[in-house]
């Protein structure tokens, strides 16, 4: 008996052994949580992968491309992405809906192709009518494509979607570094072929997402229920009403990027190249915690319970850093340091419990709608979290940081209760 291969129906020999190796490989990479354990995971989890690729070369190169490649003023390119954003909030219920009805994978697959189209569009771009215009049009489709994604994940993650997207999440904190690493190779060139090629990039990575995403098995749409209404998520006060804390919430995620930078340089003795440093601790605790926090939400409840964990932590960790506006140098650093983790405690926390309740307190038939609401407080926060952090954690200095420190505990603290109220709804009200 040959134990070493095995004949293939085309005649064709494999090693017995090779499988074997590969099998366990894989068996060792799910076990350990590296590797989803079902391939419509793993091909959905490889297109938000190539995606964020994309979006990191974005995010890292656009706003040279614009000021140094076209030539357009600061101000104008400012506005635009500014606007933009605002403007591709309004896509993600229509589309949620349109995912709900026709199911999310093909939804997600067109609003990819959108995007890329609209990006490589911006190598034409000359005048700033025409930014605005490719520019709206890629927001609307990053909008409409969040709003699908929703839905194709909790399907996907089933029946634990609140994991399957924590390491979805950390799977793209890693894709997004990468990307931003590839486009400081072109911001050192400083040429206009390498914007160009990051442009192009960036669509090629879109397309490369919607190409992985045909592997993604389609997911048929649930029926809504009879004499229903057709928009059930914008009636629905206690899920408007947890829209509106996580967009409060989420403003923690301009600390590290844009308040903690300013202070570190401008009010404190730490060392300066730890504005970098902070933002590699945070990700490293990210993709190595994401997944195992998620572990302990399970519910609604348990995920009101771990938002009220993530205000008492996000108000030590704005303490923490009140506290090094006073201090000496290597002391600074060292308070810095601590609040750096206690902030990144304070986000794994929140996101774990908001990624369980974005879809826990969704109906089934209306997971794409829901999803589309959801972005709105997020997309919000990442308006005006720049502006609110500069004029309370900057303009007020150390009672600023407490200030804000209170905000979060206390929006931290009223998630449970939107829970309570969501749940008595659904049991004493009609079906939503």
């Amino acid at each position: 008996m040959d134990t070493t291969s095995q004949r293939q129906p085309d005649g064709r020999t494999e090693p017995a052994a090779g499988k074997d190796a590969e099998r366990g490989l894989s068996a060792r990479l799910v076990a350990r949580g590296l590797l989803p354990e079902t391939s419509a995971k793993r091909a959905f989890a490889a297109a938000t992968f190539v995606n964020q690729i994309g979006k990191g070369l974005f995010i890292a190169g656009a706003a040279l491309f614009f000021t140094r490649s076209v030539g357009l003023p600061v101000a104008q390119v400012g506005f635009a992405l500014g606007a933009a954003a605002l403007i591709g909030l309004a896509a993600g219920v229509p589309v949620g809906y349109l995912a709900d009805r026709y199911g999310p994978r093909e939804v997600f697959r067109v609003t990819l192709f959108v995007q890329a189209l609209a990006v490589a569009g911006l190598v034409f771009v000359r005048s700033f009518p025409s930014l605005i215009a490719c520019l709206c049009v890629a927001e609307l489709a990053v909008s409409a494509g969040t709003a699908a994604r929703g839905p194709l994940t909790r399907a996907l993650g089933a029946p634990n979607p609140t994991r399957y997207r924590s390491y979805l999440r950390a799977l793209n904190n890693i894709a997004v570094g990468a990307g931003a690493l590839a486009a400081g190779v072109v911001v050192q060139l400083d040429t206009r072929t390498a914007y160009v090629c990051l442009i192009l990039g960036t669509a090629a990575a879109f397309l490369l997402s919607a190409a992985a995403s045909s592997l993604v098995p389609s997911v048929p749409p649930v029926d809504a229920p009879a004499g229903g209404s057709r928009w059930p998520a914008l009636k629905d006060k206690p899920y408007v009403a947890l829209t509106v804390l996580d967009g409060i919430m989420s403003i923690q995620n301009q600390v590290l990027i844009f308040a903690l930078p300013l202070w570190i340089i401008g009010h404190t003795e730490a060392p300066r190249w730890f504005v970098g440093a902070s933002v590699a601790v945070n990700t490293a605790i990210v993709v190595c915690l994401q997944v195992r926090v998620s572990r302990g939400v399970r519910d609604n409840a348990s995920a009101g319970r771990t938002a009220r964990r993530a205000g008492a932590a996000l108000l030590l960790a704005s303490g923490l850093i009140a506290l090094a506006g006073g201090a000496p140098g290597w002391v600074a650093l060292i308070v810095v340091v601590l609040g750096v983790v206690a902030l990144t405690v304070g986000e794994l926390w929140y996101t774990a419990a908001s990624f369980e309740l974005s879809f826990g307190l969704a109906p089934e038939h209306a997971q794409g709608q829901y999803s589309g609401l959801f972005a709105i407080g997020q997309g919000l926060s990442n308006a005006i979290g720049p502006p609110v952090l500069g004029l309370v954690c900057i303009g007020w200095g150390e009672p600023g940081w407490f200030a804000m420190g209170a905000v979060f505990l206390v929006a931290g603290q009223a998630v449970p209760l939107v829970v309570r109220w969501s749940d008595r709804t659904r049991a004493h009200g009609p079906a939503v």
